[in-house]
């Protein structure tokens, strides 16, 4: 079994596979449609459609790789056989999706773009759900297994951010041009960020299965080797994941991936017109998440250990949550200026850094909350099932993170805002619509979220008592 506390080169390691997961978020999140529809020239409907149709596809054999995972046999274990497989698909097809073919019809250019997508997304979960189920294997303490989450989202969030900075400060103005005097719409931008990128994804890739690999003999070993029919794996599966605290944890994720692709696609919206900054403020407020994300992962632990994870996870979503939509509120209560001045930009930067900080303290106890799931299924049923749990909150993730983004069209629509408008010449009154809309419908989904979580029920004493039960189980 995975020691009580894994040494610092452990949570280094197992923390930074998060690098390339942030990498790949953050590329395909704010730069893969910009790239395709006004760089490459293909319709933004069709990459929309490659988009959507790759995460559909990643989200069917989600499951199937969870469930996997957890039953494969091989003498490095049931997880880091997938960890070292999937690093140069990964690799390769990251760096391809970045280096489309020249001169290509519409059509020739979608399949592409849609074959190399589909590669990234399941060649990644090859990796991130193996990796995910980590967690819970090198420690049953707890308090760690916060910690040890903490460490990969600080990775995870820095790494993903890191490249953001990296585009707009140095590739971007590199890249500019007395022909392209803008470097986002500079092909050559791209091809180099797809080197740098895949380069990154693979050191990460690399350091953390190698990292982890010499935990390999204190992990838990696969069941039996047993006759699985698709009547018995169905069976399995559905008595694994119908447990009272994992339904809760689901339906919570279902409303907060509906909220996350809400506010990831009215960021950039609300920052260039409800305050109309300008994108060298946009570009600072985007440096304030390095700082998030030291807050949310040394705060987790803390939380974690000194009032527990699930009552922890209320109150800083709570905080956060509540608190998010405070500057919009004022604004639109005119207690605040209306003007972009110093005073509103530097409020608005620290409330959304500490605010940024506390939803990734959040994320953290959640996920911490989903590896103590494991122990509690294992008492039911006698398997092991860290990565069908991960699995599945990766699935509906998926699955639902885009009603987020149609939500937000039509909040813009509803608002009267029009397409390609200038922020100068938008009215007052579609700016408060705007807003007026945004934070009722955040706020309702991020409330559902945390009421739904309420009915999780596991804590610290339920946790100690399963792992006691195990142990008298390996006894008797």
């Amino acid at each position: 079994m995975g020691a009580a506390a894994p040494s610092l080169w452990t949570k280094l390691a197992y923390g930074s596979g998060a690098i390339a997961i942030g990498v790949r978020n953050n590329g395909l999140a704010y730069f893969l449609l910009l790239f395709y529809s006004q760089v490459v020239g293909l319709d933004a409907r069709l990459v929309s459609l490659a988009l959507t149709v790759a995460l559909c596809l990643d989200a069917v054999c989600d499951p199937v790789i969870g469930y996997w995972s957890d039953n494969f046999r091989s003498r490095w274990g049931r997880r880091h056989p997938f960890l070292y497989a999937s690093a140069l698909p990964i690799t390769a097809a990251y760096f391809l999706v970045w280096n489309p073919p020249v001169g290509w019809s519409q059509a020739a250019t979608f399949w592409y773009l849609l074959g190399t997508l589909a590669a990234i997304r399941v060649s990644f979960s090859l990796f991130e759900i193996p990796l995910s189920s980590l967690a819970p294997e090198l420690t049953r303490d707890y308090d760690q297994r916060s910690t040890l989450q903490a460490f990969s989202s600080y990775f995870g969030w820095t790494g993903g951010n890191f490249m953001s900075v990296f585009m707009f400060g140095v590739l971007f103005p590199l890249f500019a041009t007395h022909a392209i005097p803008n470097g986002q719409f500079n092909r050559e931008a791209y091809r180099v960020y797809g080197l740098i990128a895949s380069g990154l994804i693979l050191a990460s890739i690399a350091a953390s299965s190698a990292g982890t690999h010499s935990r390999i003999p204190h992990m838990r070993a696969p069941p039996p080797a047993r006759s699985l029919t698709p009547g018995r794996i169905f069976r399995e599966i559905f008595e694994t994941l119908s447990n009272r605290s994992f339904i809760a944890l689901f339906i919570s994720a279902i409303f907060g991936s509906i909220a996350a692709g809400l506010s990831a696609a009215m960021a950039f919206i609300l920052y260039a017109y409800f305050w109309r900054f300008s994108s060298q403020q946009t570009s600072v407020i985007t440096m304030g998440v390095f700082g998030s994300a030291v807050i949310g992962s040394l705060l987790a632990p803390f939380v974690s250990r000194a009032i527990g994870k699930k009552r922890g996870a209320i109150i800083t979503g709570l905080l956060a949550f509540l608190g998010s939509p405070v500057p919009i509120l004022l604004r639109l209560f005119h207690l605040l200026p209306q003007e972009s001045s110093g005073l509103v930009f530097w409020f608005v930067f620290f409330t959304t850094m500490f605010d940024v900080g506390l939803i990734i303290c959040y994320q953290i106890l959640s996920a911490a909350m989903m590896a103590d799931l494991v122990e509690q299924a294992e008492v039911k049923t006698g398997r092991r099932s860290e990565g069908l749990f991960f699995a599945a909150s990766a699935f509906i993730g998926k699955i639902v993170n885009g009603l987020g983004v149609i939500m937000a069209g039509y909040l813009i629509t509803f608002a009267g805002l029009k397409t390609g408008a200038d922020a100068s010449h938008v009215s007052p009154e579609t700016v408060g619509r705007l807003g007026a809309l945004y934070v009722p419908t955040i706020l309702t989904l991020w409330m559902s979220m945390l009421a739904v979580m309420g009915l999780y029920s596991l804590n610290r004493q339920s946790h100690e008592a399963n792992l006691r039960a195990l142990d008298d189980a390996a006894k008797g």
